[in-house]
């Protein structure tokens, strides 16, 4: 499996087969707390502050960071072309996701998902570290690609049209309107729910659900391969384990838009909806 190319979904097991063979080719980069990280993480892993995946500016804070901000985080943990990263969290998914859809963004296409993170891993009594592994940095500095980033106004010329669909993460509650966390609440005009947690398997250690049955509950929604599938939450965090899941389902047109709901609901210009 070393000479193979990893897959986009990947078990504990099959990255623990490689971790000595291939340890210069795959770059393991655990988005995660520092104290998580150091309470244990996968031998060699590299931690990412989950804070810097995102751009941090009120009220959109989950929009992607410049371009630079980018550069510089990919070189400090010693990202080059040619590496394979395994994305990975202890939260069962969310951050990992939000690692791959930045490294679409950058367009770094060699990456898997460690399916059930560091919960997996240790579930499986697979050997842990608690030291901080030596670091060569590079200079990696891809440009910026657009295809998986929705921005706001595209999406508000989109509304309507019968090829989009808008997958909303968030809890039943943000989507119905009853809580509240911008100066607007509902959620997006046509837009379908189905909270995130509902990917997550937590009687597996946090892998993901079945991906055949996720199929058939998105295919109810309407959320269908035939479709430019928009998925958004309050800050693409959530929303980015449905971009995650609709690439393992093979959709061939996915976008997150970063803005979310602490864009679209914090704006005046916006159309919203309420059950």
């Amino acid at each position: 499996m070393t000479d193979a190319v990893l897959p986009l979904l990947l078990e504990v097991e099959q990255l623990e087969a490689v971790l000595q063979a291939a340890k210069n080719r795959i770059l393991i980069l655990d988005v995660c707390s520092e104290e998580e990280y150091a309470h244990g993480h996968v031998p060699g892993a590299i931690r990412i502050q989950p804070s810097s995946l995102q751009g941090g500016q009120a009220p959109a804070v989950g929009k992607l960071p410049e371009a630079e901000h980018l550069y510089t985080l990919f070189s400090a943990v010693g990202l080059s072309a040619d590496q394979h990263v395994i994305a990975m969290d202890h939260e069962g998914g969310g951050w990992a996701a939000r690692l791959i859809w930045t490294l679409d963004a950058i367009g770094h296409s060699q990456y898997s998902f460690l399916n059930g993170g560091y919960s997996a891993w240790s579930a499986a009594g697979l050997v842990s570290s608690k030291r901080s592994p030596e670091i060569t940095i590079t200079e990696y500095c891809p440009p910026i690609v657009q295809q998986p980033i929705m921005q706001i106004a595209d999406l508000m010329a989109k509304l309507g049209e019968p090829d989009l669909a808008i997958w909303d993460a968030r809890s039943a509650e943000e989507y119905r309107g009853e809580k509240m966390i911008a100066q607007r609440s509902g959620h997006i005009p046509g837009a379908v729910n189905l909270d995130w947690l509902e990917l997550i398997d937590r009687d597996r250690d946090s892998r993901l659900v079945d991906l055949e049955v996720l199929r058939e509950k998105l295919k109810a929604l309407g959320l269908t391969p035939d479709k430019e599938i928009i998925t958004h939450c309050h800050t693409h965090h959530r929303s980015s384990l449905a971009y995650l899941v609709m690439k393992l389902l093979g959709y061939p047109t996915i976008k997150g838009y970063d803005g979310s709901w602490a864009e679209w609901g914090n704006r005046e210009d916006t159309p919203v909806a309420k059950p």
